[in-house]
């Protein structure tokens, strides 16, 4: 029987930085045009983190049935190790698609922006397309593509709009900011799994790029969205506070590309994720101050 600790695991709470980090942006955004409202920022936040965890069941069962995770260095799988039934991991994510589902469509009859159910499903659609179904476009090198849009731009953009009902320049500048760290999160989850991605025809980014030009990104990825998060000083200039990440941007970056691989690769794919809720802290702050 699979254990609730197992379930845990599967859902890989590591990665959840990347969910939270674009609604605490979007909320600063909202602030700063003076319309911030909690209850939505809370609303969104879930949506996001059901998103998140509904991707994470989801990346496990359609990799697991695909052989793609028989030999990896990470953490557990549930359907590669047998921990769990396949059907039962593909509920779980459909599961957390459904609440996320759920608590988008009361943000949406708050915010009265209807459009955005449409939206919302392509978000749905592309979560579980990213490595499931006939063609899933993670294993033709466009993982980065999805993970930019939809936990950068749809992410910031759309707790902004569900808060102020319209969208400013700063909104934008940290919606691509964290679509960069978002991708630098997948680009060193990747990194780890070259070898093996390779092996079994998954073409990511960093598969693509080979291993030399993929550390060369990584380092691009952590770094300028801390750069262009200063850029948000002109519309408030506590904003500036961004740049005390750029020391642990760096060290993050140096430590790829001086060769961390395998198992050592796993503390900077956390360090990653906690860099990026740092950004999201910082500038959603700065922004609201």
């Amino acid at each position: 029987m699979t254990s609730t600790q197992d379930w845990v695991a599967g859902a890989r709470l590591r990665t959840l930085p990347a969910a939270a980090a674009p609604v605490l942006v979007g909320t600063g955004a909202a602030a700063e045009l003076g319309s911030a409202h909690l209850g939505r920022a809370a609303l969104a936040l879930g949506v996001a983190l059901a998103l998140q965890v509904g991707v994470n069941y989801a990346n496990d069962y359609s990799d697991g049935i695909r052989g793609t995770d028989l030999e990896r260095v990470g953490p557990m799988r549930l359907t590669a190790s047998g921990a769990a039934e396949p059907k039962a991991v593909r509920n779980a994510a459909f599961a957390a698609f459904g609440v996320a589902a759920l608590l988008g469509l009361w943000l949406v009859a708050l915010s009265g922006a209807w459009w955005l159910l449409a939206v919302g499903v392509l978000a749905i659609v592309a979560a579980w397309t990213y490595t499931g179904g006939k063609t899933p476009y993670g294993y033709l090198g466009l993982g980065e593509v999805g993970v930019f849009v939809f936990f950068g731009l749809v992410a910031v953009l759309g707790t902004t709009y569900t808060q102020a009902g319209e969208l400013s320049w700063a909104a934008w500048v940290g919606a691509v900011a964290v679509g960069l760290l978002a991708c630098a999160l997948l680009m060193v989850n990747n990194l780890r799994d070259v070898p093996t991605d390779a092996l079994v025809g998954k073409r990511t980014v960093a598969v693509r790029l080979g291993e030399h030009r993929a550390r060369r990104a990584y380092a691009a990825l952590v770094i300028v969205p801390v750069l262009l998060g200063t850029v948000c000083a002109f519309a408030n200039p506590w904003a500036i506070i961004v740049l005390v990440l750029l020391a642990p941007a760096i060290v993050l970056a140096v430590a790829v590309l001086v060769g961390a691989r395998g198992r050592a690769l796993i503390p900077i794919l956390a360090g990653t994720g906690m860099l990026e809720l740092a950004f999201g802290v910082l500038l959603g702050m700065g922004l609201a101050l």
